[in-house]
């Protein structure tokens, strides 16, 4: 079966799964798109889990400012090594996390974790943190978090 390039590009962007992977789950999937993204997403959440017992010692603590300044958060997102805490992955992650704080009043880690992701309502934030390790290689781990807002 001839796999769509620009399928396999697109999964790799939105999952971070390796080349082989990905067209091993097109031809797997017969090259359904959803189905395959699906699939590497269970994967990935799979190899989150199994780095569960590592130690996540290094990371940033990340700002992001919203609503012409009226509301703001701060996050402390943890990972294994400076390495990754460097990369343009993990700071993506790290603003995506921000942000989502900023637009709901949550209480805990856990439910930060399980609340939809503002880009993309069929994503979870847990979803984000599956992805940005399965790329990076490395536990990730939201430590905590805490949102400003005028007027409080």
């Amino acid at each position: 079966m001839a796999i769509d390039v620009e399928k396999l590009k697109r999964l790799r962007e939105e999952t971070g799964a390796g080349i082989l992977e990905i067209k091993s789950m097109l031809e797997e999937t017969s090259g359904d798109f959803d189905k395959a993204k699906e699939e590497l997403m269970k994967r990935a959440a799979s190899k989150a889990a199994k780095k569960s017992d590592r130690v996540a010692k290094d990371g940033l603590v990340f700002s992001y400012i919203h609503n012409g300044g009226k509301v703001g958060s701060l996050v402390l997102i943890g990972c294994e090594t400076d390495f990754v805490a460097k990369t343009d992955d993990f700071k993506k992650l790290c603003q995506e996390v921000s942000m989502q704080v900023c637009t709901e009043d949550l209480d805990s880690v856990e439910k930060l974790l399980e609340s939809e992701y503002i880009r993309d309502p069929s994503k979870k934030i847990q979803d984000l943190v599956n992805e940005t390790s399965a790329k990076t290689g490395e536990k990730i781990e939201i430590v905590k978090f805490t949102k400003f807002s005028v007027g409080e």
